[in-house]
């Protein structure tokens, strides 16, 4: 059939029949709010460059996640920024670290309503700002693992109910894998950051948690922006390693990476959309270039659209509350 018997404009004719076609929705469930703690605050410090995201006292960041457990968002990612660091960045696998402290409490509130998603690095944690251990001015990937098992065990203790390894190393997620069976862990899954690229949309983020490398860059480690077969290496290897959900970040740059890993694997698929990219969105918004919450929709559904089971977003809170009113 074709025009003027075939008219595809009929079924755009009203908001209830879009509706009844509509193929791809977003909803409170597939979003995970990443959330700041910061140690030594006294008061939640609003942070300028993500406009609505604050570095957290303990006691803010619960009664944040009460809220987003309120809202239906189901998980919550937590960073950590220690009052000391090291050039070992030994502060992350204390048993009373900001972020162990953090998820005892956040469980203590919200029970099993919400699950609790350490972010396992050591840039936050150490001295010189890098993902792993150092030797001489290089990120030493096997002395860094090692690093990574301690962690993802605090972590585990504390009460996490997924591990999210993050920083880009050779086997980091074979050998969380192995450290949390090998304690007792086995129902702790892990998130990996299967596809991390080396991208300019982190640099926000990198204010908000304290941990921009203090001297070159993080290119070594994380994937080049040009390759997308590359990526799927990756995301086959931590599969095949032990991870439960794969996760490609950034998201809107890398859309087709997405898609392509969700349609070759199948598995749970997340997308990060990343710092850069809601500071964008804030900072157009605040200058009235475009009105928020339906940029807000339209990218989250692009994401969704691509093939991402779950979104880490810090628009979780905004878009699960402008998603509860319908």
């Amino acid at each position: 059939m074709a025009f003027p018997h075939l008219r595809l404009r009929r079924l755009r004719r009203t908001d209830r029949l879009r509706a009844m076609v509509r193929e791809t929705d977003v909803r409170p469930s597939d979003l995970i709010a990443p959330l700041f703690i910061k140690e030594g605050l006294v008061r939640p410090v609003p942070l300028e460059a993500m406009p609505g995201q604050f570095q957290h006292t303990l006691g803010s960041l619960v009664e944040e996640c009460g809220q987003l457990v309120e809202l239906g968002v189901p998980a919550v990612l937590v960073f950590g920024i220690p009052a000391r660091k090291d050039e070992g960045g030994s502060p992350a696998w204390d048993p009373d670290g900001i972020v162990q402290q953090a998820l005892r409490l956040i469980r203590a509130e919200t029970g099993d309503r919400l699950a609790l998603i350490p972010d396992l690095c050591l840039c936050e944690y150490t001295s010189h700002g890098h993902c792993g251990v150092l030797r001489g001015t290089e990120v030493d990937n096997d002395a860094t693992l090692e690093a990574y098992a301690r962690i993802a065990c605090s972590y585990a203790e504390a009460g996490a109910d997924l591990i999210g390894p993050s920083g880009m190393m050779d086997g980091q997620v074979g050998v969380v894998r192995h450290a949390l069976d090998a304690h007792g862990h086995q129902d702790v899954g892990i998130l990996a950051y299967a596809a991390k690229f080396a991208s300019a949309f982190f640099e926000p983020f990198r204010h908000a948690a304290e941990s921009a490398p203090r001297f070159g860059d993080r290119r070594a480690y994380q994937l080049d922006p040009a390759n997308g077969d590359e990526a799927l290496r990756e995301a086959r290897l931590d599969l095949d390693e032990g991870a439960d959900i794969i996760m490609v970040k950034p998201a809107l740059p890398y859309l087709d990476v997405l898609a392509r890993v969700k349609a070759t694997f199948g598995c749970p698929t997340a997308a990060y959309h990343v710092s850069g990219e809601y500071a964008m969105l804030k900072a157009a918004a605040a200058r009235g270039w475009l009105d928020e919450e339906q940029a807000m929709l339209e990218v989250l559904l692009a994401i969704r659209r691509a093939g991402a089971d779950l979104i880490l977003t810090y628009f979780a809170r905004q878009a699960a509350n402008r998603l509860g009113r319908g």
